[in-house]
């Protein structure tokens, strides 16, 4: 009986320490709020961005994309609108609020090869995927992730900050 338990013990370890481990830097990461955030939604801002889409729209719920931690914010996107073939070398978390977002896997886009998301779903990316968006209808997207944001478009000509 004795060597069960034992074994058992060490199963527990075993399996629950990445899990610890990962509470932990995740924790080290992000601080949190210096005081309570709230926003109604009609109170949130919308601006565009510089690193999307002009059409696109920003707003920055909580933290600085451009500085290191958790931060996180909505994209508006028109019905119609895209976001082009890039990646990011941070883990990308996003959650469908309104709309279809449709997200596709590579560097070339193609509608034919995305999934539909619809209102309520979520898709967490790992750094360095490939990936691309389209919206059907006015689509609000929740974006979280750990600064500096950086993105890069696979093809140079489709980043806004090369427009001229």
């Amino acid at each position: 009986m004795k060597i069960k338990q034992i074994f058992s013990a060490v199963l527990i370890v075993f399996f629950t320490s990445p899990v610890l481990i990962a509470q932990k830097s995740m924790r080290d990461m992000d601080t949190g709020p210096d005081e309570h955030i709230m926003y109604a939604n009609d109170d949130i801002q919308w601006a565009q961005s510089p690193v999307l889409e002009p059409d696109l729209r920003v707003s920055v719920l909580e933290g600085n994309p451009s500085e290191s931690g958790v931060f996180t914010l909505r994209i508006k996107i028109p019905d119609g609108g895209y976001i082009s073939p890039h990646w990011h070398p941070n883990v990308e978390r996003v959650t469908v609020l309104s709309g279809k977002f449709l997200l596709g896997s590579g560097e070339v886009m193609d509608k034919d090869k995305t999934k539909v998301l619809k209102p309520g779903s979520y898709t967490s990316m790992p750094p360095g995927m490939r990936h691309f968006a389209v919206a059907e209808g006015e689509t609000i997207i929740q974006l979280t992730s750990v600064g500096p944001w950086v993105i890069n478009y696979i093809n140079p000509e489709d980043d806004p900050r090369n427009a001229k």
